[in-house]
């Protein structure tokens, strides 16, 4: 059981709009991903860029105005487009998984449903039920009502949290970037990637800078927290570049790409 969370900048271009191509490499890979037997679960982002883009509001994922009424605005402004932005994602998803012979299920989550035991129970039921009849269940969070994560939440720790709660095996992070790096490669060039942490500790933390790109909402940071949930539950966890889906089999071959997390005792 594997859970794949696809960031904004792996999914669309600067305008927000879909990258077509990028969308339909990624759905066509994980149908066979599936076809080999195991279950898949993805988790995407994307909601708010695409529904910006379509209904022609020029404003980042990122951009919060400094006026209360202003915030409040664009605030209302993201959960709309939330509310048409994953209308698109879902009906572009559904179309090319289609393609393959496979069913979807949709799921939005927000931190209030995790923290209710009532709810998370009935989240697992779904969860399980939708991959007991062979579905593969698209997951976001609900930015439509939960503002909070609209201002500060990363699906990062979304999608570490559902392999939490399903009891995934692993969880691939299809990113903008290679892995985790000694050094921001952006800005410094004779940053290297590491390919495997065992140890999440103060030193790798400080590796983290920066706050992601232009149309996310999270960076290496959240990842970083998103490998600690992850080892807490025994779960593997790598960061791959989401520009080149393919490499998830190279992935699951077993030969080295990007950064894997893996706790020493978990092999």
């Amino acid at each position: 059981r594997i859970v794949f969370k696809v960031g904004t900048s792996s999914l669309t271009y600067e305008t927000g709009l879909i990258n077509i191509r990028q969308m339909e490499s990624l759905c066509r890979v994980l149908s066979d991903v599936r076809n080999s037997g195991r279950e898949v679960i993805l988790v995407s982002s994307g909601a708010i860029s695409v529904g910006l883009a379509k209904l022609g509001i020029v404003r980042t994922a990122h951009s919060m105005p400094e006026k209360q009424d202003d915030a409040v605005q664009a605030l209302t402004e993201k959960q709309a487009a939330a509310a048409v932005g994953q209308c698109e994602l879902m009906y572009l998803y559904d179309k090319h998984f289609t393609e393959y012979h496979h069913k979807l299920g949709q799921i939005l989550l927000t931190r209030e449903d995790i923290d209710h035991a009532w709810r998370k129970a009935n989240i697992v039921n779904t969860f399980e039920s939708l991959l007991g009849m062979g579905a593969i269940p698209i997951v976001n969070e609900n930015d439509t009502v939960a503002t909070e994560e609209i201002s500060v939440g990363d699906n990062d720790t979304l999608s570490a949290v559902v392999a939490g709660l399903t009891h995934a095996d692993a969880l691939v992070i299809l990113s903008d970037i290679d892995g985790l790096f000694t050094a921001n490669p952006a800005t410094n060039p004779d940053a290297r990637l590491i390919p495997r942490v065992t140890e999440i500790d103060d030193a790798l933390r400080g590796i983290a800078e920066g706050a992601g790109s232009l149309r996310g909402t999270g960076g290496m940071a959240t990842k970083i927290s998103a490998a600690g949930i992850c080892f807490e539950n025994d779960c593997t966890m790598t960061i791959i570049n989401g520009a080149y889906p393919e490499r998830i089999y190279d992935l699951l071959e077993g030969r080295s790409v990007g950064t894997l997390f893996q706790k020493e005792e978990s092999k």
